[in-house]
């Protein structure tokens, strides 16, 4: 049960007639893995951190650079040449030490996707890199977990929220734009709560309102558009839907 302390910390969003005690007991008890803590999962990890995910599993192999500090604000100049998940993991404990952050200096691959994930209720993809997401993509869809998609470049971002066996996974459409245009850091914090958000809704029983739809945004125009997505019949991936 939530405590005095919980009932406190959380009282902005336990007000909430869709929240309420209910759905933040919902949030303490679930387990989120954020595949990637660069500019889209630092903003992630962050807000769900703050919301009381119980557990949130932080992945990532890489080492802090000084061309990172201008979207991934879990980093400082001080942290440079150090883990981003050592990092991240001490940061997000002392913004909510109420909660259990599990840090993973790997490279996500085949060999280990399936040990990385399971048990979570969530995957929330924070990765930059096709190859990777569709390995996550693959292992999620076999694992039936739910994998809330992120993508951005320059001003510009996307975001769909897949539901094995139900929506069109990563595989059938592929959204992998150009690479190398640069990104302005506010779009990923942007692209990133959207993620958050549609994680959270997942995570205390809500329909995620990007299912089977893909929200693209352009900061050029200020514009949100929403699309309609097919799930492609002949997938490789998700026609035979998630493990039995």
């Amino acid at each position: 049960m939530l405590d005095s302390d919980e009932l406190v910390r959380y009282d902005r969003q336990i007000r909430i007639p869709d929240l309420g005690e209910e759905g933040q007991q919902r949030l303490k008890n679930s387990h989120v893995v954020i595949a990637g803590v660069g500019g889209l999962g630092c903003a992630s990890a962050t807000y769900l951190a703050a919301a009381g995910i119980g557990h949130i599993t932080i992945v990532d192999f890489d080492v802090v650079e000084l061309s990172n500090l201008n979207r991934q604000v879990l980093y400082w100049e001080e942290d440079v040449g150090i883990e981003k998940v050592a990092v991240a993991q001490k940061k997000l404990s002392r913004l909510n030490p109420r909660i259990d952050i599990t840090p993973i200096c790997a490279e996500i691959t085949e060999e280990n996707v399936h040990s990385i994930i399971g048990g979570a209720q969530v995957v929330v993809d924070g990765l930059d890199r096709l190859a990777g997401r569709l390995v996550l993509n693959a292992a999620c869809v076999k694992q039936g977990i739910p994998y809330v998609y992120g993508g951005v470049s320059r001003l510009r971002g996307m975001v769909t929220t897949i539901i094995p066996g139900e929506t069109p996974c990563l595989a059938c459409f592929n959204p992998e734009g150009p690479r190398g245009l640069g990104v302005l850091g506010i779009t990923p914090a942007l692209i990133a709560n959207l993620q958050a958000l549609e994680a959270v809704k997942l995570m205390i029983g809500q329909r995620p309102s990007l299912a089977g739809k893909l929200l693209l945004f352009n900061g050029n125009d200020m514009k949100f558009r929403i699309y309609d997505i097919a799930k492609n019949e002949g997938c490789n991936v998700c026609s035979q839907g998630p493990l039995s």
